[in-house]
């Protein structure tokens, strides 16, 4: 691939004497859906971690757009343009939804570009401009995790990192959420995107990583992954 936007190469992370990944290598190119499936303790939140500075690997290097990331502090990964929505949603749930939206943007860059970022914004969802004086934690599972990308997006990223973002939701909101994250990559935004709905996931990406037990055990484009018979023999119970 030439000229990645993101690049993880041979990352090895440890949770005390506990290694979670083995010399994990993953590219996405720019503007592009990337996705990370397997098992539940596969790595792939680990993953996540580990580019958004959240953890330190001990050894092996992350680049994105060409530069050394590995030592930054998680707020400088967002400032270069790298934003994690992670599993769970993590809202300020007694705060508003543009308390919420307003912590989003907290780098100098996102705060010169907030109004722009906020109308963008409710364009995205037109249902959290409705609520925007409602209170975070009384919004639907559905609108949690529509405010909860919309979050991500108020700090102008690059590279949206989604961890499990249809987890728990109805089948009409979780097709919301995935013709979203293609409306994004039309909005020329990179997704890196952890799901366990793995049919959804394949099919919409451009290209995929299985992770097993700490380690990349099988790459190639989504299409691809999809009709391969080791995934649907591995990933049977999850495919649609």
């Amino acid at each position: 691939m030439e000229n990645p936007l993101l690049e993880v190469k041979a990352v090895d992370v440890f949770y005390g004497d506990i290694q979670a990944l083995w010399s994990v290598s993953i590219q996405a190119a720019r503007e592009s859906i990337v996705a990370l499936v397997g098992a539940n303790g596969a790595g792939k939140t680990t993953l996540l971690r580990a580019i958004s500075g959240l953890v330190r690997p001990r050894g092996g290097r992350i680049l994105f757009s060409g530069k050394p990331i590995l030592h930054l502090r998680p707020e400088k990964v967002v400032a270069s343009g790298i934003s994690l929505v992670p599993e769970g949603r993590r809202l300020f749930s007694q705060l508003t939804v543009m308390e919420n939206l307003e912590l989003g943007a907290y780098t100098p860059r996102a705060r010169a570009g907030f109004s722009a970022s906020l109308e963008r914004a409710f364009a995205l969802f037109p249902l959290l401009k409705a609520r925007i004086r409602q209170i975070a934690g009384s919004l639907s599972g559905g609108e949690q995790q529509m405010l909860a990308i919309a979050r991500g997006l108020m700090s102008q990223p690059r590279a949206l990192l989604l961890d499990e973002p249809s987890m728990g939701l109805s089948p009409i909101v979780v097709k919301t959420i995935f013709e979203l994250i293609q409306v994004l990559k039309k909005e020329k935004i990179t997704i890196l995107l952890v799901e366990q709905n793995i049919y959804q996931a394949l099919k919409i990406s451009d290209f995929a990583y299985v992770l097993k037990n700490g380690k990349v055990t099988l790459s190639g484009r989504g299409e691809e992954l999809l009709a391969d018979p080791d995934v649907k023999k591995a990933y049977m119970g999850t495919l649609e």
